[in-house]
């Protein structure tokens, strides 16, 4: 998805609104199981960027009850 976002800002202003428009609609996608990247270039050459990864799903435990400590786990197997 591309969103471009025409203002009548001076160069000055967005090199100023720029951060906190990244700051606060990262606020809000970061809360969601999505990888992105925004990216915001001003009229003034400035660039700003804010990347996030998705997060990684848990494995399923294969065998339930068992502590999930790696080692214990060997333990309770080797028995």
């Amino acid at each position: 998805m591309e969103i471009r976002f025409i203002s009548s800002l001076t160069a000055e202003d967005e090199n100023a609104f720029a951060p906190a428009l990244l700051k606060a609609v990262g606020t809000l996608l970061d809360q969601m199981p999505i990888a992105y990247t925004i990216r915001i270039e001003t009229t003034g050459a400035q660039v700003f960027q804010h990347t996030h990864a998705a997060p990684e799903e848990r494995p399923q435990r294969a065998l339930e009850g068992l502590p999930t400590n790696g080692a214990k786990v060997l333990a309770h197997l080797a028995r």
